[in-house]
């Protein structure tokens, strides 16, 4: 894996905008990085699914899962001052927004600039200022005066997406990458980097690529892509919280630095332990560092491709991203780099007998 393009893919990936519905963006930088690795197909949802080149007949079916969405909002009204209200895709804490810069999506494709604001401390009662402010106290100024101008000269309607505007930076000495959207966008830039990586070889398994949609706002996308691969097996990546800032030393299970994380347990799905030993075991053999955790919060795309079709193994690997479902993240490329790297030898080690005895 050349570390120079993948940064440059990740530093893509994630400053594409791509909210819930509103991914293809996101996609058209996936398909330009995939392009000669198989065939795809698009559905209606915008779900990609890479078939990768080599299928045949008789083998078990792979699914590599990830998901193009971000957190972030859409305009649900348009005040007489100008100003606009809005709502969240996906999970946001309201003490995190105000005073940070959005991109606005106006009717040619362009996106505009603005500022989630409320009201001044200057006109705080002593009451409102004991108070966290919600959604619904915010409002994203764009710097019109008047709803008249919103509408025809910055061409902003209700319905369009709304996104954090961040630029993505990595910092060699660090080994750090600060940037929005690592959830999932490391995780799709993971995806890309195993397809390339297996390029030529000969595997006892067909492999599938499906890059989902709307994840943040109910893993929907996952409904369809379960039932267009129809896996018999997958491997699931996230880029999920870290907790090396948040909890007590002990109880760290998910920090940077330190190898990507595999979950034995979420609030949508039990791993099935024979495939979680598997790579656990392969992560230990190949000295890949990786952390164990047992989440008491959250879900991936996994908790809806593990009930389909007449239920498939299926584990997670992460990529720690402290902060995620804000506007900024941190994370270090060579726990990226380690996920990529136990996915491929996990890949190499599946067969149709190793499989079924998951």
């Amino acid at each position: 894996m050349e570390k120079q393009k993948t940064i440059a893919l990740i530093k893509e990936l994630s400053e594409a905008p791509g909210v819930s519905g509103f991914e293809d963006e996101v996609l058209g930088v996936i398909r330009r990085y995939v392009e000669g690795l198989g065939e795809w197909e698009e559905d209606a949802m915008r779900n990609l699914c890479l078939r990768r080149k080599g299928w045949k007949e008789g083998k078990p079916t792979l699914m590599l899962d990830a998901h193009s969405d971000e957190v972030g909002f859409m305009i649900r009204a348009i005040r007489p001052n100008g100003t606009l209200d809005f709502v969240p895709l996906g999970g946001w804490v309201p003490c995190c927004l105000p005073a940070h810069k959005v991109l606005v999506r106006n009717s040619r494709g362009e996106w505009v600039p603005g500022i989630i604001a409320s009201k001044p401390p200057h006109y705080l009662s002593d009451a409102e200022k004991k108070q966290a402010p919600e959604i619904s106290d915010m409002v994203i100024d764009l710097g019109a005066s008047s709803d008249r101008e919103i509408r025809e000269d910055y061409r902003i309607s209700i319905g369009t997406p709304v996104v954090p505007a961040v630029s993505f930076e990595y910092r060699e000495e660090h080994d750090i990458m600060i940037g929005k959207a690592f959830d999932d966008r490391l995780g799709c830039a993971a995806l890309v980097s195993i397809l390339k990586e297996l390029v030529g070889e000969e595997l006892a398994v067909n492999v599938t690529g499906a890059f989902a949609v709307q994840e943040e706002t109910g893993m929907r996308g996952a409904e369809v892509t379960g039932q267009t691969v129809k896996p018999d097996i997958a491997i699931v990546f996230e880029g999920s919280p870290a907790d090396d800032t948040v909890v007590e030393a002990y109880a760290v299970q998910t920090a940077l630095k330190k190898g990507p994380m595999l979950r034995h347990f979420d609030a949508r799905m039990i791993t099935n332990p024979r495939f979680q030993r598997f790579a656990l075991d392969i992560a230990r053999e190949k000295g890949i560092p990786v952390q164990e955790a047992v989440r008491t919060g959250g879900a991936t795309n996994g908790g809806v491709i593990h009930l389909s079709g007449k239920a498939v193994p299926v584990i997670v690997i992460s990529i720690p991203a402290r902060y995620i479902h804000t506007h900024y993240s941190i994370s270090s490329y060579s726990d990226f780099e380690n996920a990529v790297r136990l996915a491929c030898e996990v890949i190499r080690g599946l067969d149709g007998k190793r499989v079924a005895g998951f």
